[in-house]
């Protein structure tokens, strides 16, 4: 039964908040800029006015027409976005079961450690001698990077994981461009991650889908069978988008490399192997490795994220520049274009080949600070126990839903870090979508929809190993109770959510016809329109 409506639309602490421009105007403002105001007040002295503004020195450049945004005080401003940032899931709030996104705990230690002097307020203009202790930060964090993936070098400056993947498909053109070998083609499994193929095209690769065989892995005979001297490489994730670990890897690795080509692993899901599975013992040639997934540094909304790629042997020489070197007085150096030939010479015994720089600057200090703190503090016990939970906590979701959820691949032996579920069965009209409606009225964010595109009615669930039993159990109640009102057909669902901050939109007209500004109906002729995403 539900209560009277309120007069404010308010519900307890769940409050209504309007726009910015419902709150304040355009010819308000929540600072006073009367610099001739004096206090009136009998018994107190009266205070010497302020010196008068400088005269306007922007000459042909002043505004001349009003900005149309609203002026607000300063408790006006913290509270609406207060207010909106109650209205939003975050993973301090719950488990967050997005699957293939590893949204999991931050540790607090983290943060400590990347506001720290020296490492919060490190300038990328500053001069080299006033960061060796950043410069530290970065080589030791490549050391653990290489150390853990068993591969021979590591590229740290892509800012993100298909920046990464740019990065090691690069390199790979710049080995076979070296060699004079014309490649033209990029082989994707399908149960890859869809920036794989689209960063090979942007490369300027073509191409071609692998199939999968009816346990969900790479079909390894129809890989091979495609295998020749047009083929530059294959990208495969592993473990993939299904959350099965690609069992035939070495031998694919084997297949590849006979045929001349390389292999780039797709690291993004290696929370599920780190410490347990070294890439480059499988013979990758190159794998991105999110930093913001394995290693737990933030996660969302665009960034921030560090995407470093470690390299073979036989791609090292290729990787872009700049790099940090430990030279033999025991000083970790920044090696840039001007020193790089002798680092070649050094290192490689030979000329440098690398394809240029990904970024202006070295790479995010933020999250390798964070990382770094990360595999320090677990240490290769903690980083294996990561890999551990996180594929026992995925399994247990797995085997407690697949009565009631169709687990498409869990014939196919254990999952690793995900679950992945489809909408089988569900009743007449309703979809996955239902179903994530009605998973937020039960107070948990959706799980990922509709991804991975090979299963129909996607609904892939990944609990991170930061979760413990309780927090499952509580999250499998949930599933398991909107799963089985998804298969009697239960209406409901279709306009659901009725307890979240705002009932279900129209999300094909959102994508459409979205509403991107807000008019003030009672502003005067002329008056710019101001401009708030996500407007109603």
């Amino acid at each position: 039964m539900s209560g009277p409506d309120t007069a404010t639309g308010n519900r307890a602490l769940m409050l209504e908040e309007p726009l910015l421009f419902e709150i304040g105007h355009s010819e308000t403002t929540g600072v006073d800029f009367d610099f001739a105001a004096k206090l009136d007040l009998a018994g107190v002295d009266q205070p010497t006015p302020p010196t008068p503004a400088p005269a306007n020195r922007l000459g042909d450049f002043e505004r001349s027409d009003p900005i149309g945004l609203p002026g607000l005080t300063e408790p006006e401003t913290v509270r609406h976005y207060t207010r909106l940032s109650r209205q939003n899931y975050a993973i301090d709030l719950g488990l967050f079961p997005l699957g293939s996104c590893t949204m999991k705990h931050n540790p607090r230690l983290n943060e400590k450690v990347a506001r720290m002097p020296g490492f919060a307020d490190v300038h990328p203009l500053q001069p080299v001698d006033t960061v060796r202790g950043a410069l530290e930060v970065v080589n030791e964090l490549a050391f653990w990077l290489i150390k853990l993936t068993g591969m021979h070098s590591v590229a740290m400056s892509p800012k993100a994981g298909a920046h990464g993947e740019l990065c090691g498909i690069l390199c790979i053109r710049a080995a076979l461009e070296a060699r004079g070998d014309a490649r033209k083609v990029i082989l994707v499994p399908e149960s890859a991650h869809g920036t794989n193929p689209a960063t090979a095209a942007f490369a300027g690769y073509e191409i071609e889908d692998i199939p999968a065989n009816s346990d969900g892995r790479v079909d390894f005979e129809a890989l091979k069978n495609r295998l020749g001297p047009d083929v530059a490489g294959v990208m495969i994730t592993n473990p993939s988008t299904l959350g099965l670990f690609e069992r035939d890897l070495k031998a694919i690795s084997d297949a590849v490399h006979e045929a001349g080509g390389f292999v780039y692993c797709d690291g993004a899901n290696f929370n599920a192997i780190v410490g347990k599975v070294r890439p480059g013992d499988l013979g990758v040639d190159a794998m991105h490795i999110n930093l913001h997934k394995t290693f737990s540094t933030p996660h969302g909304g665009g960034g921030p994220g560090s995407g470093p790629v470690v390299l073979s042997e036989a791609l090292s020489p290729f990787a872009p520049l700049p790099y940090t070197s430990r030279t033999k007085d025991g000083v970790v150096h920044l090696v840039e274009e001007e020193d790089a030939e002798s680092f070649a010479k050094e290192h490689f015994g030979g000329p440098l080949q690398h394809f240029g720089r990904m970024t202006a600057f070295h790479g995010q200090m933020g999250m390798f600070t964070r990382a770094l703190t990360y595999i320090l503090s677990h240490g290769a016990d903690g980083l294996r126990q990561v890999a551990e939970d996180a594929v026992l906590n995925a399994n247990y979701i797995l085997r407690s839903l697949e009565d009631v959820l169709d687990a498409p691949f869990a014939h196919s032996g254990p999952c690793m870090h995900e679950a992945l579920f489809s909408d089988k069965g569900f009743g007449e009209g309703l979809s996955t979508l239902d179903l994530a409606k009605g998973l937020i009225d039960e107070g948990f964010h959706p799980m990922t929809m509709y991804f991975p595109l090979v299963v129909h009615g996607a609904m892939l669930v990944e609990p991170t190993e930061t979760e413990s039993k309780a927090a499952l159990d509580q999250f499998i109640l949930a599933l398991r109770s909107v799963a089985e009102r998804a298969k009697a057909g239960d209406e409901t669902l279709k306009t659901a959510p009725f307890y979240a901050p705002r009932r279900r939109l129209d999300e094909t007209q959102a994508a459409r016809k979205p509403v991107l500004a807000y008019k003030d109906q009672g502003a005067p002729s002329g008056t710019p329109v101001a401009s708030e995403i996500g407007g109603r």
